[in-house]
């Protein structure tokens, strides 16, 4: 699978179907989860559950390519594809706002060892 290809579909897709603050952070170095996580949000429920919608079908339609895992909350408040080296999340405004995912993962992951 071209990783690049996937990541700019899914990106135009959002961004076509007017996806809010469509970000693509590269977590390669960060965790073995993914390369990218990418991040957008909708205003409403139905916004979000659309959007969600349009990724998986626009790339199965043109990358061939289903997620290995779909999480969906059934508020459509934050919903998650997992396209094994591509996360997607599509969040609803406030969500996004509350949890903030985007600060961890921009900055260094650093983790305090107390000795005992």
């Amino acid at each position: 699978m071209d990783i690049e290809r996937l990541k700019n579909q899914v990106v135009e897709v959002l961004e076509t179907k007017k996806a809010i603050d469509v970000e693509v952070i590269d977590v390669a170095k960060k965790t073995m989860l993914a390369e990218y996580f990418v991040i957008a949000s909708g205003n409403t429920n139905v916004q979000v559950k659309a959007l969600t919608e349009d990724v998986l079908l626009e790339v199965e339609k043109n990358v061939g390519v289903n997620p290995a895992r779909i999480e969906r909350d059934s508020l459509n408040r934050w919903n998650l594809l997992d396209y094994k080296d591509i996360v997607v999340h599509i969040f609803h405004q406030e969500d996004r706002e509350f949890y903030q995912l985007e600060k961890l993962w921009h900055g260094p992951l650093t983790i305090d060892v107390v000795d005992s």
